[in-house]
């Protein structure tokens, strides 16, 4: 596609249009997902409450979301006097801006990733870490004590997580030999001559269940809700927007929980691999694999945010410093030291 494009609009800005047109095609599709993603976790919550939820607006009540966005969309945007009117503004645009890059390196199939670099996971971890920028900034400009407190306590809390995920990672990369994606993805195949994912090898289970965790904390899901604790934070750094600026934290929190969900799936399970070593299996395009093993992961978040209590802040810091990342870190050591007695030591 590309290629053809080039030789209809010239080198330099054909390349820009295929590249648009690509992006555009991850950029529409995940938006909508958003969307329905977000009828789904309450369809979830209702169904485990044992309530109805959305089912007025539309056949079942599909197009609740698209109503709560054309709802906040009419709304005011109101900038509170005291506030940095130009960073408040920009807090928002910078999250939900955020929570779209990082699906460049996202492999949806053999071949179909927008930028297949070498570099993709430590793309998606500096791309991740940028998302505290938008926290920070949206409860400093402000000028609220909630919203401050709530950036700061938010802040701590996904910085935190991030060095237990980038151990995560670490133990991922040694036993594939890439930071590249798709040969994470590849390198999967084949365990016990029938399984495809690293979460049926005994060395990196453990990872994939404190990576579960740790993505329910890096996203500020419920158990670990904290930047949003109604009892003392109001509605967090967010309690003073409005409108559009608000919908946009709730979009960019969203996508970030998808991601997340497609990392695991990555990592762990396979990603757009069957779960099963059989033939006929690959008949089914890879990118219906990835989606439904998301959409999975994402039920498991829309479950335990329906059953599980809210963490205190000393416990949430707790698990991530004195648990995970000992435990982490612990792994890193212990898959380093059986590839070297098994793949280089044989090798010698």
């Amino acid at each position: 596609m590309t290629s053809a494009i080039q030789s209809v609009l010239g080198t330099g800005f054909g390349w820009f249009v295929a590249n648009l047109i690509y992006i555009l095609l991850i950029a529409l599709p995940l938006m909508l997902a958003v969307a329905m993603i977000i009828y789904a976790d309450r369809k979830i919550w209702a169904a485990m409450a044992l309530r109805r939820g959305p089912n007025v607006v539309g056949p079942l009540g599909l197009l609740q979301s698209f109503a709560d966005g054309l709802k906040v969309f009419l709304q005011e945007t109101i900038i509170p006097s005291a506030a940095n009117k130009g960073l408040f503004l920009l807090a928002p645009i910078i999250t939900f801006t955020v929570a779209l890059m990082a699906w460049a390196v996202i492999p949806f199939d053999a071949g179909l990733v927008l930028a297949d670099i070498n570099v993709g996971l430590l793309y998606i971890l500096a791309i991740s870490s940028l998302g505290v920028y938008g926290v920070v900034i949206s409860g400093w400009a402000s000028n609220s004590k909630y919203p401050f407190y709530s950036a700061m306590r938010a802040s701590a809390q996904m910085i935190s997580y991030e060095v237990s995920i980038g151990f995560v990672l670490i133990s991922v990369v040694l036993w594939a030999g890439s930071f590249n994606l798709s040969t994470i993805v590849e390198t999967q195949k084949g365990y016990y001559g029938f399984l495809n994912g690293n979460g049926f090898n005994p060395l990196l289970f453990p990872m994939a269940v404190v990576f579960l965790i740790s993505a329910m904390a890096e996203t500020a899901r419920a158990p670990f809700d904290l930047t949003e604790a109604e009892s003392e934070l109001v509605a967090g750094y967010q309690t003073e927007y409005s409108s559009m600026a608000f919908a946009l934290f709730w979009l960019g929190e969203y996508a970030n929980v998808i991601l997340m969900c497609a990392l695991n799936a990555i990592l762990f399970w396979g990603g757009y691999l069957p779960p099963v070593d059989w033939a006929p299996l690959y008949y089914v395009p890879g990118i219906i694999w990835l989606f439904a093993k998301i959409l999975f992961f994402f039920f498991v978040f829309s479950w335990v945010k329906a059953t599980v209590p809210r963490y205190r802040y000393d416990q949430l810091m707790r698990l991530g410093w004195k648990i995970f990342l000992p435990l982490s870190l612990f792994f890193v050591f212990l898959v380093s030291g059986f590839l070297m007695l098994t793949r280089y030591g044989a090798a010698g």
